[in-house]
């Protein structure tokens, strides 16, 4: 069996920071041995030198949402403003500018650490609702994207079907709407796994899929045993609205339409009840906090400490890529709560990362990453502890430092299935990536 070795100068095990570990990568991109105790480098051995992580999971993102970045920074509004904006934005995608853009964001992403992103796609047809002669040509867009860019990708196919509670989809809407909930199953299940690529499912929000159709994307993922995502109460309007409509907020609806579960993930659910939260975490329905972009947004900080203990797995995402950089999303929700609560030290560094780990790629459907340890794929991300913002603490507080002074900018190198996509701080696929992103945001402004 062909190996390749790694030696990591210093490796983060889960539990703690293990000096001199010698990592086999088997032919199938899978981690077949690791050895601790290893002072130097074995003959042969790529020789990795910081705090090698496991790789990252952007467990939410909007690829197109990172050409907003600057521009709606000017001013003031609010999140309703801010979708105005994006709409904007969504109206000028194509299969082939959405491809060329999701590449750049991609690279941006393994730049920062992450092997693995949840795309929460809603951008399904052309302008006006017309499907596209492939009706998944922008999903396969995104596909193709994170390949091209070297990281793998959960397509999270998003039904969105109404402007909200049972009105029709507005004019920027309508090309994200399949008509129905069936309509949306049809289209989805054409779309095929592949090495990198799982398929999963989600619903936009409870104001975008109409209650008695609920239950249809839930069966989908269900019986595909795919993950399942849905932006829940992140703003207080959409709570009053659903009240309104139903008599019960948003994690009552999803509750009553079999929407919750341990294969679920709620984005945000920033402004809960008790009882939400009692029915997330008995459950075991997940939770992915977006701290800049809820910061961004003016959305409020979530519960989620509260969620964490009630049973609710904690993953991250950098949503609308105000930033991309999962170390700050770990440190913004540790912040935040202190911020709340006047207290320090509610999440270890351990907790915060395995967040941004094995607990991201789990509410991504990838069950066997997120962890160095044979048996695992070979995904995993090495942070200099030598840089002006890393360099003093001792090495066995490698946690410590890669969440709490770490910055995607610190990224030394990304392997995914063994292979490296990042090396040295550069991209080995996208030669340019700074000029790849500006090319590609252009493009839609032309």
């Amino acid at each position: 069996m062909s190996l390749t070795t790694y030696w990591l100068e210093h490796a983060w095990l889960g539990t703690h920071v293990e000096p001199g570990v010698a990592l086999d990568v088997s032919a199938e991109g899978r981690i077949a041995a690791l050895r601790t105790g290893v002072a130097t480098p074995p003959p042969g051995a790529e020789a990795l030198r910081g705090l090698t992580l496991p790789g990252l999971a952007n467990a939410h993102s909007h690829a197109f949402h990172r050409a907003l970045r600057g521009a709606v920074q000017v001013g003031s509004g609010t999140f309703w403003t801010w979708r105005e904006l994006m709409y904007r934005a969504a109206q000028n995608l194509t299969p082939d500018n959405y491809f060329a853009l999701a590449r750049a964001v991609y690279a941006e992403m393994a730049l920062a650490g992450v092997t693995n992103v949840g795309e929460f796609h809603y951008v399904h047809h052309a302008p006006g609702g017309t499907p596209y002669a492939d009706p998944n040509a922008m999903g396969e867009a995104l596909i193709e994207a994170a390949a091209a860019a070297g990281i793998r990708i959960t397509l999270l196919d998003t039904a969105y079907l109404s402007s909200g509670f049972g009105e029709a989809p507005n004019a920027h809407q309508q090309r994200f709407s399949d008509g129905s909930a069936e309509a949306w199953a049809e289209r989805v299940s054409a779309l095929k796994p592949r090495e990198h690529a799982l398929i999963g499912a989600a619903v936009h929000s409870v104001r975008a899929v109409p209650a008695d159709q609920l239950a249809t994307v839930a069966r989908w993922a269900e019986e595909r045993r795919a993950p399942l995502h849905v932006h829940l109460s992140e703003q207080t309007a959409e709570n009053d609205a659903c009240r309104a409509a139903h008599g019960r907020t948003p994690t009552q609806l999803l509750a009553d339409h079999g929407v919750l579960g341990p294969r679920t993930t709620g984005v945000h659910n920033t402004h809960l009840t008790d009882t939400d939260i009692a029915l997330l975490g008995g459950t075991g329905t997940g939770t992915c906090m977006c701290p800049t972009t809820e910061r961004d947004l003016a959305d409020g900080i979530g519960p989620a400490t509260r969620l964490q203990q009630a049973g609710s797995p904690l993953s991250l995402g950098s949503d609308s890529h105000a930033v991309i950089d999962l170390l700050e999303e770990a440190r913004a929700m540790e912040l935040n709560e202190r911020l709340r609560s006047r207290t320090r030290g509610h999440w270890t560094a351990n907790a915060l990362l395995t967040a941004a780990t094995g607990d991201g790629h789990a509410s991504l459907g990838l069950v066997d990453a997120g962890r160095l340890e044979a048996g695992a794929l070979a995904d995993f991300t090495t942070v200099a502890l030598d840089s002006v913002r890393t360099a003093g603490p001792l090495p066995r507080l490698g946690a410590e430092t890669a969440v709490f002074a770490a910055t995607a900018a610190d990224v030394r190198h990304t392997v995914v299935a063994g292979r490296h996509v990042v090396r040295d701080g550069a991209h080995t696929l996208v030669g340019d990536v700074p000029t790849a992103l500006s090319e590609s945001i252009a493009a839609l402004r032309a």
